[in-house]
């Protein structure tokens, strides 16, 4: 299987030399100095929380912060730990009581189109119920959008990374985002790549009703990139980036968390294609496990072949691990989070293979027995929506 290092070697150094630079941390966005006196009376945020009592004190707390006559609203989807009543205790937030969940809906769409229908505010943020912001990023995010002209500017939270399998997963889960993604490519005015990341989207509220609102993706499963591809579609310019001013206080201090987040949407990203399935498994197969294994080869040729593909490999992670404040020797640690990665998209595809389409938050998307295998819903054919309990 000499080949497949050969082209372990070809992908890692092609995707070093890429014009656009899919590896590359310069596509970012930072807090600037924090005044304490922004006026954010023309934006409205946008909350969507199904029990997240741990989390939200914290998200609005840090709202707050950013400025004063921001209009904050939360909206409760059906959650069952009290998330309504201590969102209710913070002075100054709006609380939607969440309606049942629609068939061809999703959850969080759902949630954020009952807020939808309260926006006045030229600006709308959609924010995640586990997101802490930074001071003043909201304010420079607001000048990026303004300034440039933008529909829609997102930016990439920072993923907790403290225990062992997040410092393993989760730059590599960015790192493999941005391959997917390139944002350079997604920043450009080229409609075949568009990227969101939606714990921070920040959008101009005539855009959305524009695209026709959120009843516009209602059976979406990866929402955020939807919503991008949908704002660039309609002739608006989309930007997404780095921060550190983005923070998400969720924990996955052990595997099981981080795999069942992977593969709620890995297989709709391959567009439930088997095709694509496999082409994905040979190109990880040889990206992540051939350049170690071509280490023992007996060859001299392979082996160097091996050795230009981890050097390259290691080239382009490096930037990301800098970037996030970790050290350099979990490039080490990428062949084995490639595998995994991997491992839970097959998971993915077998959930849907099974008429699971996505599962999330103690709720399980079914697919229609008309659609098995024909590919994402097109808004035509939605996947109904039954409760977890029921399909265990």
């Amino acid at each position: 299987m000499d080949w497949l290092i050969y082209l372990a070697a070809i992908l890692w150094l092609s995707t070093l030399l890429l014009p656009w630079r899919p590896w590359s941390t310069r596509e970012r966005l930072e807090a600037g100095a924090d005044t304490g006196a922004v006026d954010l009376g023309d934006i409205t945020v946008l909350i969507p929380a199904r029990n997240e009592a741990e989390h939200i004190a914290r998200t609005i707390a840090a709202l707050k912060a950013q400025g004063h006559e921001l209009t904050i609203v939360v909206i409760d989807d059906e959650s069952t730990d009290g998330t309504d009543q201590i969102a209710g205790s913070e002075a100054g937030v709006q609380v939607l009581a969440g309606r049942g969940l629609p068939s061809g809906w999703t959850g969080k769409l759902w949630a954020l189109e009952q807020g939808y229908r309260q926006i006045t505010t030229p600006l709308t943020l959609l924010l995640d119920a586990d997101i802490e912001l930074a001071p003043s990023i909201l304010a420079a995010a607001r000048e990026k959008l303004v300034t440039e002209r933008l529909g829609l500017l997102s930016l990439m939270a920072k993923l907790r990374m403290e225990s062992g399998w997040e410092r393993l997963l989760m730059p590599a889960f960015v790192f493999f985002f941005k391959l997917l993604y390139p944002f350079r490519l997604s920043n450009s005015g080229y409609r075949g790549i568009t990227a969101g990341a939606g714990g921070f989207v920040l959008l101009r509220t005539d855009v959305l009703a524009a695209i026709g609102g959120f009843g516009a993706l209602r059976a979406a499963i990866i929402d955020d990139c939807a919503l991008a591809a949908k704002v660039k579609a309609s002739g608006f310019r989309t930007w997404i980036g780095l921060t550190a001013g983005v923070r998400s206080n969720r924990a996955y201090a052990t595997l099981s968390p981080i795999w069942h987040m992977v593969a709620r949407t890995a297989y709709a990203q391959l567009l439930y294609s088997p095709w694509l399935l496999m082409l994905c498994t040979l190109a990880m197969v040889a990206a992540f496990a051939f350049p170690v294994a071509g280490f023992s080869a007996d060859s001299a040729a392979v082996q160097i072949c091996a050795l230009a593909a981890f050097g390259a490999m290691a080239a382009c992670y490096l930037p990301t691990l800098k970037y996030y404040g970790l050290s350099p020797f979990w490039i080490f640690g990428l062949w084995l989070a490639g595998l995994l990665f991997l491992a839970m998209t097959w998971a993915s595809a077998w959930r849907y293979w099974k008429g699971e389409r996505s599962r999330w938050k103690g709720r399980s998307y079914a697919i229609e027995l008309s659609g098995v295998g024909s590919g994402p819903s097109d808004g035509a054919s939605d996947p109904g929506v039954v409760d977890a309990a029921t399909k265990r």
